[in-house]
């Protein structure tokens, strides 16, 4: 689960795409299986991959023992903060017995599967099922070219891998070891944010996989770390939604729990009470207009009033709205709830809790 929280560029046109983990792998496969049939290694080594783009890809290494070969390519993630921009993914393929069709192991730096809910079954490396695909798909046609049935074992590795992954939410996730081989179309699209999405995602599969009722869907670490105060839940009931309210949501609409804590700072859970289901500071604002309506319906003074116009920011709204002994963070938590079940058309129990930065549960809103 790849991703980091480098700011968004405010202009996209110009950015470079890149390649996934997935996509990286299999060219380094096609490229040590063919070494491993002629002897020589093509470089470049072009791929297919899933809409039909044939890109060529420099091999950074490559060996050949008596019964194996080994490619490697170094992965460019274009212009997308992802943690494997730069790393060296590496595919060793051996002839397996017959019969025995494409086997995948996790060399060093790949994560292994310790839990439930995932793409792939427990036990088995951390290589997602189209990556899998692909690389099954170079080994056949090959193959078939020189006349063979296609039996290899495949051996994926990202040395320095299991250091990455701890940059990543596969620890969380039950993914160990290592990083994993990800990609659905092979390209990475530079702040796309899908592979967010897509851990969210992860992770409530994981959550309900294990038998989990309870979740807590948070907008950073600040945030979680109150509700750890509140909750003795296990470490993969956290979910790092970030700044994605609205994809969290949908999604339990589709797989839902039994009780979901929303947590998360003020401004951004002002944001999300007001309409926003994206909470990224570049892609919505604070709705100065709606925190001066929740404040009036409070009965606040004229200058509070005043102030949600011309703050600088929505903590000093906060503060302010606190010396005054206006309840503002425990209406916009009642909000929050509010439109997260209509979002989830009341499938899942909620509460909302709200911090502020120095982590202090200022705004509640209960089961």
């Amino acid at each position: 689960m790849h991703m980091s929280r480098k700011p968004r560029p405010k202009s996209r046109p110009e950015l470079r795409r890149g390649w996934t983990t997935g996509a990286c792998a299999t060219a380094a496969t096609a490229a040590a299986y063919e070494a491993l049939l002629t002897g020589a290694f093509p470089d470049p080594v072009a791929i297919t991959l899933p809409k039909g783009e044939r890109p060529s890809f420099a091999l950074a290494r490559h060996e050949r023992g008596s019964d194996w070969a080994m490619a490697g390519i170094v992965k460019d993630a274009g212009d997308d903060p992802d943690v494997t921009h730069g790393a060296l993914i590496l595919a060793t393929v051996r002839h397996g017995p017959p019969g025995s069709g494409v086997t995948f192991r996790a060399g060093d730096g790949v994560g292994r599967v310790t839990k439930p809910g995932l793409p792939v079954a427990v036990g088995e490396p951390a290589i997602n099922p189209v990556p899998r695909r692909l690389m099954s798909e170079v080994v056949a046609a090959l193959a078939a070219k020189h006349g063979l049935a296609g039996d290899v074992e495949i051996t994926i590795a990202v040395p320095g891998g299991e250091v990455l992954a701890g940059q990543t939410w596969n620890p969380r996730l039950g993914i160990l070891g290592g990083i994993s081989i990800l990609g659905t179309t092979g390209i990475v699209h530079p702040y796309s944010c899908s592979a967010w999405i897509a851990s969210i995602h992860s992770g409530v599969d994981v959550a309900r996989a294990s038998g989990l009722a309870h979740i807590a869907a948070c907008t950073g670490s600040t945030s979680e770390a109150g509700v750890q105060r509140l909750y003795d839940l296990p470490d993969i009931a956290f979910i790092d939604m970030g700044d994605f309210a609205g994809g969290l949501l949908k999604y339990l609409r589709r797989h839902p729990v039994s009780r979901l804590t929303l947590a998360g700072g003020f401004a951004k859970m002002a944001k999300f009470a007001a309409g926003s289901l994206d909470l990224h500071s570049g892609r919505s604002q604070l709705d100065r207009d709606h925190l001066a309506q929740a404040l009036r319906a409070l009965g606040a003074p004229a200058e509070l009033l005043t102030l949600a116009q011309t703050a600088n920011t929505g903590n000093e709204i906060l503060a302010a709205a606190q010396a005054a002994s206006v309840p503002l963070a425990a209406r916009l938590a009642s909000e929050a709830k509010s439109r997260a079940l209509e979002l989830m058309d009341d499938r899942v129990a909620v509460e909302v809790a709200i911090f502020d930065r120095a982590g202090a549960l200022v705004g509640r809103a209960g089961f």
